[in-house]
């Protein structure tokens, strides 16, 4: 029986149909605001005067290793997971600290030490727990005397690929070229 002027409002298909857009609103709202609530951005910080300070202190260790003549020539093994080093310049640490940083997913980082080979002082080897592939920031650091020196680059990472860190100038730093 179809709707009349005199029946009751529930019985009308237009105060439905704008009750479902505003339920429809409502939930839609609500999932919004749980993935906002629960996927937080990583890449974003709220203290850029510590960020600062700390992109002073990182060209710092990259200019250290630049006076110390540092280059680095590493390559991944796919199939064991090993990685082999090879640091040229005027430092030999015991052990190196190698961090492959993904430009986007921190989940995806990963760390391992590189102990110098016994047997040829400019190796160094550390063993990867996982496979790693894809573009990524390579961070090499090490001790020279009381001071840490970084070499840092943007490679394409990946089994049978070798990463050249040191062969480029160092960011952020260009108005020393001059």
């Amino acid at each position: 029986m179809p709707a009349t002027a005199s029946s009751p409002w529930y019985k009308h298909i237009w105060p439905w149909i704008i009750i479902g857009m505003l339920a429809t609103s409502v939930a839609l709202t609500m999932h919004m605001v749980f993935i906002a609530a629960d996927g937080q951005d990583t890449l974003v910080t709220d203290n850029y005067y510590e960020a600062g300070k700390g992109i002073s202190r990182s060209l710092d260790r990259e200019r250290l290793a630049k006076d110390l003549h540092l280059e680095a020539r590493a390559q991944l093994d796919e199939v064991t997971g090993e990685v082999s080093l090879v640091l040229s310049g005027g430092s030999r640490p015991d052990t190196l600290e190698m961090n492959l940083i993904s430009p986007t997913q921190a989940e995806k980082d990963r760390n391992l030490i590189l102990k110098r080979s016994s047997t040829e002082p400019d190796r160094y080897i550390g063993q990867l727990p996982e496979a790693v592939e894809g573009r990524r920031f390579v961070e090499l650091l090490g001790q020279q005397g009381e001071q840490t020196w970084r070499l840092f680059e943007e490679e394409k990472v990946g089994p049978g690929v070798e990463l050249k860190l040191g062969d480029e100038p160092i960011p952020g730093a260009e108005e020393e070229q001059r």
